[in-house]
């Protein structure tokens, strides 16, 4: 067996042992996923990386801001965790510990969920939600982000990465040093190309569609999200022209699509929690 048969081989063989034993499901898809390393290991740094990030940054003192972002937060997450338990997977509940964060930087269109169930919303995506649907849109897909363990998978995927690229050395160790570098420059490529920009992307559609249906059973009418992703669109002129292929995320008319193919299912809950507040 050639030089390139005996890595593939290995290196395929590791990956089917990885998998199988670290496969889970994502709740309300169904899809199949790995994580490899344990939730309460996974929010312990996940609330160690919060601390730090909340001591750098400057909390929003516009309290009417801060305590709408509180609200619709509660909103969501009641409406995730009653969906999670009429799903069956009531026994996830317990690994959240919900906040919800205001952070005053009108430069920053973003927000971000931790594992556990820390969510920051930065004050510049305020401009595009707009109104108190437009909030729930985000809220809604950041907290679809922690119930689906997205950041569990992506660190999984990342250990993998590292621990195919770390057996890959060790099997060209005795090889030319261009003989090296092209091999890990193919496997850097094909790991970035092949898994890691197509599962971020998956991540970003996955956290749309169970975003839509949580913010529909909260009261919140999902159509809402078209009109905030046709002004991120616009936003972001910049990027839209990056083929989809290298993007991290859907390209905003594939994803503006999706969302409208997804909204009826959404619709099929809208309000089904709301009168519990």
């Amino acid at each position: 067996m050639n030089l390139e048969k005996k890595v593939f081989a290995w290196i395929l063989s590791c990956l089917i042992l990885c998998l199988a034993s670290g496969c889970a499901t994502v709740p309300f898809t169904g899809r199949k996923q790995l994580v490899l390393i344990p939730y309460i290991e996974l929010r312990t740094l996940s609330y160690d990386n919060y601390r730090k990030i909340m001591s750098k940054v400057k909390l929003c003192p516009d309290e009417q801001k801060a305590g709408l972002v509180r609200d619709v937060g509660r909103n969501i997450s009641y409406a995730a965790e009653k969906f999670l338990y009429e799903a069956g997977k009531g026994d996830l509940v317990h690994q959240f510990d919900w906040e919800f964060t205001l952070i005053e930087d009108d430069n920053t269109v973003n927000a971000f969920a931790l594992p556990g169930g820390k969510v920051a919303v930065y004050t510049g995506i305020l401009e595009y939600t707009q109104d108190e649907a437009g909030l729930a849109v985000v809220i809604g897909h950041e907290i679809a982000h922690v119930i689906a363990n997205h950041g569990g998978e992506r660190l999984s995927q990342m250990m993998l990465a590292q621990f195919g690229h770390s057996q890959l050395a060790m099997a060209l160790k005795t090889k030319p040093d261009t003989t090296q570098q092209f091999w890990m420059l193919a496997y850097g490529l094909g790991m970035n190309l092949g898994a890691i920009l197509p599962y971020s992307r998956l991540h970003e559609k996955e956290a749309d569609r169970i975003g839509l249906i949580i913010m529909a059973r909260a009261g919140y009418d999902p159509n809402r999200a078209v009109t905030f992703w046709q002004k991120m669109k616009e936003q972001s002129k910049g990027g839209r022209n990056m083929p989809e292929f290298l993007s991290t995320h859907p390209a905003p008319d594939t994803r503006i699509e999706e969302i409208r193919t997804a909204i009826p299912e959404a619709m099929q809950y809208y309000g089904m929690d709301k009168e519990n507040y």
